[in-house]
């Protein structure tokens, strides 16, 4: 299996087993970008989401403590994370929910080969 196929998979693993913070660094280190910071609690205005990004902060908020757990939010986020360029966001929400459903896909895929 190609390598990139395999770090997605562990990717949502650790997401799924409880160790989002660890999914971030190793996220983080594979795109060579900087840690995001994370927050339990959304800020103004942005209450209905289950995450959010804020670039000027580097912080990637989350509602709940469910939404730190749940691969779709974090990976959607850190597209977020990864995409901003002197505090400026240069990608979508169409882009960031292809990047968080390839995470996904590939998990699926490697589970369902082992079964």
């Amino acid at each position: 299996m190609e390598a990139d196929f395999l770090f997605r998979a562990r990717t949502v693993h650790l997401i799924l087993a409880r160790k989002p913070e660890e999914a971030l660094e190793r996220l983080s280190e594979y795109y060579n970008v900087e840690v995001p910071k994370v927050k339990i609690g959304m800020p103004k205005g942005h209450v209905k989401s289950q995450g959010c990004y804020v670039p000027r902060k580097k912080t990637i908020y989350f509602s709940h403590r469910d939404a730190f757990y749940n691969p779709y939010v974090v990976l959607h986020e850190f597209y977020h994370h990864l995409r901003t360029r002197d505090r400026k966001h240069k990608g979508t929400e169409k882009l960031a929910d292809a990047f968080a459903k390839g995470f996904i896909e590939s998990y699926k895929e490697l589970a369902d080969s082992q079964s």
